[in-house]
């Protein structure tokens, strides 16, 4: 007889309660910004490269998007001695082991693209516009 605890919690209870603590990593890591600068930085890349690649992202978004995942321990980033000073950003090792979870995620996205778009189709077809 299996006598491990459940990792679910007992019925009634919510199961991601306010104060679980992913709720507010998952909101600060797992948005589309986050997510598309964590695509980007497969090496080492300096800021307007990373917003090259990114398209429609502004520079004031991108520049919260990075020091949330600088301050998330997601990524690195620094200074260049150049002249003019640059600063480059790097995945840590801690943004490296989110790129197996990451890269599935994507490829998720990529496969199931033409069904997401077809139930949207379907739904906004038999719902009324609000």
């Amino acid at each position: 007889m299996d006598t491990s605890p459940s990792p679910l919690p007992p019925r009634g209870t919510p199961r991601f309660g306010a104060e679980c603590p992913s709720r507010p990593i998952l909101d600060q890591i797992a948005d589309k910004w986050s997510m598309m600068v964590m695509a980007v930085l497969e090496q080492p890349t300096r800021f307007n490269e990373i917003k090259r690649q990114l398209e429609g992202v502004t520079q004031r978004v991108l520049t919260q998007t990075l020091r949330r995942l600088e301050r998330n321990g997601m990524i690195r980033r620094r200074v260049l001695e150049t002249s003019p000073l640059g600063v480059e950003y790097s995945l840590t090792p801690l943004g490296e082991s989110f790129r197996g979870p990451f890269t599935r995620l994507h490829e998720w996205t990529i496969e199931h693209s033409d069904e997401v778009l077809s139930a949207q189709h379907e739904y906004d077809a038999r719902t009324p516009a609000q």
